[in-house]
């Protein structure tokens, strides 16, 4: 590689291998291939190899990309086979029905939670009515909401949090019977006061009436509760028994709209003015007894028969959430769905019935899991897709896989195809030679013939003063002793080799520039055929049009040769200075190494004025083909540069001719030019 030998080497390091199946691992390493290469050698030669080794490291990815697929297919077959067994058949029956069975559990669990936690939601209305009851006077009441809160402090578990709703459930009936003794007594006291503030009296009266009207309501709730719970349970007993406390619940509500409805009566009375006040109390009070004894019955048969077969069916969804939680743990799939159930369920009434209802969501939520599973495994075991795809996994694995490895290939469909890159290539070379040897003639031969010559081939001998020795110095001596006129005459002498001169001999400015170019158009010619032809058969690049390959190679030797010369007849060494910066700006803008598109902004905008991109795209036509016009549009365009070459040759080459005349005396005077 150092000494120039190589161009570039591909080196594969010991453990590329070793990389390469770092793919199956946690600590995956890209495995890379070390690339050298020479770039001093060869401009091109970088992008060459460079291409190269991007092919390999393509073909070594797509062989390990077979590979692996090939492997996972073989592993598919395999497993598919044994999917289709009669033993794979009954695990997948006795997994569904444990799935199903295990879902139906999880539902069952959720609609108690949730009946649960309505429950604790009308046990809660229950110590709030309650409370509103008592009033200032409320102090049990405070009691019952501090006992709550210590019967759900500290719950750690599902079940805890359920014991912890029966036992609330059970002081708030309780705290509720106690609250009607209290009620009692206000009776008593509103009504002996009945005579001096009877106004006072009413505003207590309703105040009462609407406390015990929405104790009634909570009944009602709590009545709706219990038999919700009575349908989410499995067992008879306590189904029957939750339907007897919500019965009892229903017979509490009414006896409670009783009491609410004379107390309404009674104040409407007192209102009147129409009341018997001792009527009225001994009736307020015996439906205010039968009131608490309807609460306080309702409460003992809560704590006798209702609280075990509540604390029983809680321990049973209990169980049923613990199981199903490590069934579901154990499948992967909805474990962290039931996470929730398994922390902290802290805080008081109000936060357990929450976490109760989180709970029902989370558990219906895994039971849909379960069942979306089942319904995935009966699918793929039962379904039609095992035998379509094991019949797709019985073809031949190799060409599966080889697929797999490049599932896309391109289809290149070349539109005037070239055969080769030399062939690419021959219109910009072939164009670049022509400039060139247009400029090696103006380099070789003179563009001007000396007076002497011009008078011997026109018969005139050497009559005409020829001034050969004339120059700036004798003109200035002339000025000096004769005046500016003789200086002048002097400088209008003619010099033996000085353009613009031909009407001393009797010829036309046009006629001296044709008959001197005639020479240079003809070996300019003979150059563009000999590239040309040399092109076809020497090196046999490929033509489609062989004429019209030799008519792009004839107008660019005309147009090139004829804009070099009228520029080497205005400007003298100049003008051949100016051909060599064309042929630099045309070599590096023309496009026709590297697409215009890819070039400096710069380039871009000065291609079109350039004379290389048309005879470029001329000769591409006349080689692969064209499309329509193209091949002439591009001749025509190429041809109009004549145009601006004989204005200047012709026309404005005149004012500007002595000027160049002066400057070639004095260039030819520093003896170096």
């Amino acid at each position: 590689m150092h000494s120039g030998e190589y161009y570039a080497a591909l080196i594969i390091p010991k453990q590329f291998s070793a990389d390469m199946m770092t793919l199956f691992s946690p600590e995956m390493k890209h495995a890379e291939l070390e690339y050298y290469l020479n770039e001093k050698i060869n401009p091109i030669a970088p992008h060459i190899t460079d291409q190269g080794a991007s092919t390999v490291a393509t073909t070594i990815d797509q062989t390990f990309a077979k590979t692996l697929a090939q492997v996972a297919l073989d592993l598919v077959s395999s497993l598919l086979k044994f999917a289709q067994s009669p033993q794979m058949s009954e695990y997948v029956s006795n997994a569904t029905k444990h799935i199903s069975s295990i879902s139906s559990q999880l539902k069952s669990a959720a609609s108690q939670a949730d009946s649960y936690a309505s429950l604790m939601g009308a046990t809660g209305k229950i110590i709030s009515s309650t409370d509103r009851l008592l009033g200032s006077t409320g102090s049990s009441a405070s009691d019952a909401k501090k006992a709550l809160k210590q019967g759900t402090a500290g719950v750690k578990s599902l079940d805890e949090a359920l014991a912890g709703v029966s036992t609330s459930m059970s002081s708030s009936l309780s705290d509720a019977a106690g609250a009607y003794d209290t009620i009692s007594k206000q009776v008593d006291t509103a009504f002996s006061d009945m005579g001096s503030q009877s106004s006072q009296i009413t505003d207590k009266l309703t105040t009462l009436q609407r406390n015990i009207q929405s104790q009634a309501d909570t009944f009602g709730t709590y009545a709706e509760a219990l038999r919700s719970l009575a349908d989410a349970a499995h067992l008879q007993a306590v189904k029957d028994a939750l339907n007897n406390a919500a019965q009892q619940a229903q017979n509490t509500q009414n006896e409670l709209q009783k009491v609410a409805d004379s107390i309404s009566d009674a104040s409407k009375k007192i209102t009147d003015g129409t009341a018997s006040a001792d009527d009225t109390r001994k009736s307020l009070k015996k439906q205010i007894a039968a009131a608490k004894q309807s609460i306080t019955d309702m409460a003992n048969t809560y704590d006798t028969t209702i609280k075990p077969q509540l604390d029983e069916l809680g321990k049973s969804m209990s169980d049923v959430v613990k199981q199903s939680g490590s069934v579901i743990d154990g499948l992967a799939a909805t474990a962290t769905s039931m996470s929730g159930l398994s922390g902290d369920i802290t805080g008081s009434l109000s936060d357990v019935q929450s976490s109760l209802g989180d709970a029902a969501t989370t558990l219906n939520a895994s039971a849909e899991k379960l069942d979306s599973l089942n319904k995935q495994l009966t699918a793929v075991v039962g379904g039609s897709g095992i035998p379509d795809l094991s019949q797709i996994t019985s073809a031949d694995p190799d060409s599966i896989a080889t697929l797999l490895s490049a599932p896309v290939s391109v289809n290149r469909i070349a539109l005037y195809p070239v055969a080769n890159y030399g062939s690419a290539m021959t219109p910009f070379y072939t164009v670049l030679s022509i400039w060139v040897g247009a400029i090696i003639l103006v380099a070789m031969m003179k563009v001007s013939v000396s007076d002497r010559e011009k008078a011997k081939v026109l018969g005139l001998g050497e009559t005409l003063p020829m001034g050969e020795t004339m120059g700036v110095k004798e003109a200035v001596i002339a000025g000096r002793t004769a005046g500016p006129g003789a200086m002048l005459d002097v400088l209008r002498k003619p010099r033996p080799e000085s353009p613009g001169n031909a009407r001393r001999f009797g010829l036309h400015p046009y006629q001296e520039y044709f008959g001197r170019y005639a020479i240079f158009g003809a070996m300019a010619l003979l150059q563009g055929t000999l590239v040309c032809l040399g092109d076809m058969f020497f090196l046999g690049v490929q033509c489609e049009h062989p004429l019209q390959f030799l008519m792009v190679g004839w107008l660019c030797a005309l147009v090139f040769s004829l804009l070099i010369y009228t520029l080497t007849v205005s400007f003298g060494d100049i003008g051949k200075a100016i051909a060599v910066v064309l042929l630099v700006m045309q070599v590096a803008g023309s496009g026709g190494t590297f697409p215009i598109e890819t070039l400096p902004p710069f380039f871009q905008t000065i291609c079109k004025w350039l004379l290389f991109p048309y005879g470029v795209d001329a000769m591409h036509s006349a080689m692969a083909g064209s499309f329509g016009n193209e091949y002439w549009v591009s001749m025509g365009k190429l041809a109009l540069f004549i145009l601006p070459a004989l204005l200047l040759g012709l026309v404005l080459r005149k004012p500007v001719m002595r000027l160049n005349d002066w400057i070639i005396r004095n260039l030819e005077s520093t003896k170096v030019m």
